[in-house]
């Protein structure tokens, strides 16, 4: 399925998604998340998609789920069965295990689910303007897109629990200090940032970035044992790419490489 609701442009390697709900300040509604589960699962398969940019349009980010479409629901008593939040949990699987980079371009504020989108993401960059908030305890719910699982990995148990349950509105500056964003820049050179940042991503070795993800996502689970082995069985996987091959051959001729990503 397509929704005119989320905009997509391809350049120089980078996928970037964009939602574009400014009147509804990008809230979530079910056919966005389908469609944005299977713009992942499509760009996964493209190699020559080497980064994904995912940001909104207007003055928000992601403003979490489509309340009226909520509301609609719990007023026909089908709250706990309407889908959104399997939905949900499928975009945000399939975002933590995109195999190349992936960014969230944080333009304006992020709510509820809309923090959660970003916190799965390998990085957050944010505009000075940019806030981000629980949103959940405010509506008598517990996070429910990946929140509780990727803030641990983010930050200090008393930052996230402070985060989850007081329901501050955190500017892009705090959240940072904070560790739930990775840098802040000012407004104005916020998307030439981004593009910038993106592309260097882009450019690098996509192989050794995949795995690279692949090792870091199991670390916390392995012994140090079995991450070594893994390491191995990337480390050879790695030297068998393109990548590693030009790599040399730039090394020995004391240039720097073009990686191709494969």
């Amino acid at each position: 399925m397509q929704t005119s609701e989320i905009e997509v442009e391809m350049h120089d390697g980078i996928a970037t998604v964009r939602l574009a709900r400014p009147e509804k300040r990008n809230a979530l509604a079910r056919p966005h998340l389908i469609y944005l589960r299977e713009l992942l699962t499509r760009f996964a398969d493209v190699p020559t998609v080497r980064c994904l940019v995912i940001t909104g349009s207007g003055k928000a980010f992601c403003a979490g789920a489509d309340v009226d479409e909520w509301a609609d629901a719990k007023a026909r008593g089908e709250l706990d069965s309407y889908g959104w939040t399997d939905h949900a949990h499928a975009v945000v699987q399939a975002l933590a295990a995109f195999p190349r980079p992936t960014v969230a371009a944080l333009n304006g504020s992020a709510v509820g689910a809309g923090a959660d989108l970003s916190f799965a993401c390998d990085f957050r960059i944010a505009s000075a303007s940019a806030s981000l908030r629980c949103g959940y305890t405010a509506m008598g719910y517990s996070a429910d897109m990946g929140g509780t699982w990727f803030l641990p990995r983010l930050a200090r148990p008393d930052v996230v629990r402070r985060y989850l349950f007081l329901n501050e509105r955190w500017s892009a500056q705090d959240a940072c200090a904070a560790g739930l964003v990775s840098e802040v820049v000012d407004d104005a050179a916020f998307l030439s940032h981004v593009d910038h940042f993106a592309r260097r991503l882009a450019s690098g070795p996509g192989v050794a970035f995949a795995h690279t993800k692949a090792l870091l996502a199991g670390s916390l689970a392995n012994s140090l044992a079995q991450q070594l082995a893994d390491e191995r069985v990337a480390g050879i996987a790695c030297g068998q790419s393109e990548d590693a091959t030009e790599a040399l051959r730039a090394a020995v001729e004391g240039r720097t490489p073009h990686f191709s990503g494969r």
